[in-house]
């Protein structure tokens, strides 16, 4: 069982996400923790230029072993998960959080008449708790914003039915102001003050929609009458409200002592990544690799791993979440969560499952690991007897028989080589005829190697069905080449493999990635083929205006275009800036021959 630890020169495989960072020494020990808005570029910047470090810095990082960190979703997520780990670690150069000061959160007691209030102090057995906040300042205007739309009491008195009888209380001044109805004194029942509680904690709980829209009709309202100074209190609680963070899975009081287990896996490895949840914060995240020994199921594999990470990390949760079923059976409950804070932790745990899977297979392998692999792919899908390293594709292009043109893009061992892309203007052809144009570019550039000597492609791809291969294929015979190189043929519509003489197509799985890079080519051939039929085109459009007029050559439209930018733009001058551009005969005949004259 693998750990992805990194050595500091490996920051350049770290993803550009936002998370958490932990600098380990030579012993495991954390020393250091920190939070990212993007991981590579936060973590590159200790070792990029030692010399601007101040001293405290240069020693932590000349002590950095390996490094660790877990991908979030956003930057909130990752100041409190950062806070969460440097409280479970203590690290020795986190000082200025060693305190164990809290984040706020917004309480809701089980009371009568629950009041509402902010606190550090969580006691769950005392009602909700919703937070925690990073902004202090977007939490208070909440809680003014709770206190102006509903009748919440800010007293501290013990409403109870027999206090309120014995007229124990009295009045106070938010009734008088209209804030508050009185429940002290029996003005209001309990049931209708209830009703403004779970409004209001609709908005706790994130529903800030109905809120929004009551601040910009007050806003508006306000514009309208012209009280400019009220608009823009609304205005300011609106940007406020924009601020306000309610969700959070990184420091939740709805999920208490839990694992989440998030997997993935390719035919060799299975890659599991572990949260690890106690007293509603996230106190550890570990990644780890599993090399699968009899192609082992995901279910199969998971249940294992579970059993050793809770082991290993000394875990007495009694609720498991993963992505997928256990088959094990252990003595907690385990579930796959469909919805809420719960489904969230295990998509985090899969989002940092994938990073790694991801990584090993592209960031850690030798450079053309993955393009190989791909290729590799490719010669088993289309059962060739050599790896197509070099592989070739032809698209022509024509609108309504004008300007038929063609192209050929080469691509080396899977990556476009444009120095080696071709042009061929249609020679032979006349009217839209795809057919014949395919097999004149076909016959054309492999003529051309055949004199040369050059190497013949591993794969001939034409874009197009089986009328095009056809006439590829005929190309081939007059060469005499066919059967010495493989030439396949692929539809658009249902992205179908010909081969030739073959009567049905091939079909490859649509998640393949040797499709992909089909696709790929043959939209290449085909981008490359539109540009030059486009540029082809548009001049010959200028060669239909501008080259038939007598004494405008070659040079003279070029000079014309570059000064003017259009022979619309040309046809809108004035004759004498013509003639300063051109001379006075040359311009005399252009205006003619454009039909300026008045």
């Amino acid at each position: 069982m693998d750990i992805p630890r990194y050595k500091p020169d490996e920051v350049k495989n770290f993803p550009k996400k936002p998370g958490v960072y932990r600098f380990y020494n030579k012993d495991k020990v954390v020393i250091y923790v920190g939070k990212a808005k993007n991981l590579r570029a936060r973590v590159a910047s200790y070792f990029n230029d030692l010399s601007g470090q101040n001293r405290k810095t240069y020693k932590m990082v000349s002590e950095i072993f390996h490094i660790e960190f877990t991908i979030v979703n956003t930057e909130f997520d990752a100041l409190l998960l950062e806070n969460s780990l440097i409280k479970e670690y203590q690290p020795k150069y986190n000082i200025l959080l060693k305190d164990d000061k809290s984040f706020p959160y917004i309480a809701v007691l089980r009371e009568p008449f629950p009041r509402i209030f902010s606190t550090r102090r969580v006691y769950r057995e005392r009602g909700k708790y919703y937070g925690p906040y990073t902004s202090v300042r977007a939490m208070k205007s909440v809680l003014e914003l709770i206190r102006n739309l509903y009748y919440v009491r800010t007293c501290n008195f013990n409403l109870s039915e027999e206090n309120i009888k014995a007229g124990k209380f009295k009045l106070c001044l938010e009734y008088h102001i209209g804030r508050c109805k009185g429940p002290c004194e029996g003005l209001q029942t309990e049931e209708d003050y209830l009703n403004d509680i779970r409004l209001a904690q609709d908005i706790l709980k994130g529903n800030l929609v109905p809120v929004r829209s009551y601040f910009k009709d007050q806003m508006q309202n306000a514009v309208q009458t012209m009280d400019f100074e009220h608009a823009q209190l609304m205005k300011e609680k609106l940007e406020l409200l924009e601020k306000f963070q309610s969700r959070t899975v990184i420091v939740s009081q709805s999920l208490t002592d839990i694992d989440a287990f998030g997997i993935t896996s390719d035919e060799k490895s299975a890659y599991i990544n572990y949260i690890k949840i106690a007293n509603g914060s996230i106190i550890l995240s570990k990644t780890v690799e599993v090399k699968k020994k009899l192609e082992e199921s995901d279910h199969e594999m998971l249940g294992q791993i579970v059993f050793d990470l809770r082991q290993r990390y000394q875990s007495s949760s009694k609720e498991i979440l993963t992505n997928i079923e256990i088959e094990y059976d252990f003595d907690v409950e385990t579930r796959v969560p469909k919805i809420g804070d719960k489904k969230k932790l295990v998509d985090l745990a899969l989002k940092n499952a994938l990073f790694y899977k991801k990584e090993k297979l592209s960031s850690v392998k030798p450079s053309g690991y993955r393009e190989k692999r791909i290729l590799e792919q490719l010669q088993g899908d289309l059962q060739l007897k050599t790896l197509p390293e070099h592989i070739e594709c032809f698209d022509n292009s024509n609108l309504g028989g004008s300007n038929p043109v063609a192209s050929m893009v080469y691509f080396h061992k899977g990556k476009p080589a444009k120095k080696e892309y071709r042009k061929y203007n249609i020679k032979t052809v006349k009217g839209p005829n795809d057919f014949a144009s395919m097999e004149e570019i076909v016959f054309r550039r492999y003529r051309r190697l055949l004199d040369e000597k050059k190497a013949l492609p591993d794969l001939v791809v034409i874009d197009g069905g089986k009328g095009q291969l056809s006439s590829a294929v005929e190309a081939l015979k007059k060469l005499d080449i066919y059967g010495r190189l493989p030439i396949i043929g692929i539809a658009k519509r249902l992205e179908e493999v010909y081969f030739p003489h073959d009567e049905f197509p091939v079909h490859i799985s649509k998640k393949s990635e040797s499709l992909k890079l089909l696709q790929h080519i043959r939209n290449e051939a085909h981008r490359f083929a539109i540009t030059f039929h486009r540029s082809k085109r548009s001049k010959n459009a200028i060669d239909s205006q501008l080259y038939g007029i007598d004494g405008v050559g070659e040079k003279t439209a070029e000079k014309l275009l570059k000064h003017f930018g259009s022979v619309k733009k040309i046809k809108e001058a004035e004759p004498k800036e013509i003639e300063a551009v051109i001379g006075k005969v040359k311009a005399a005949n252009l205006v003619k021959g454009l039909g300026m004259e008045d």
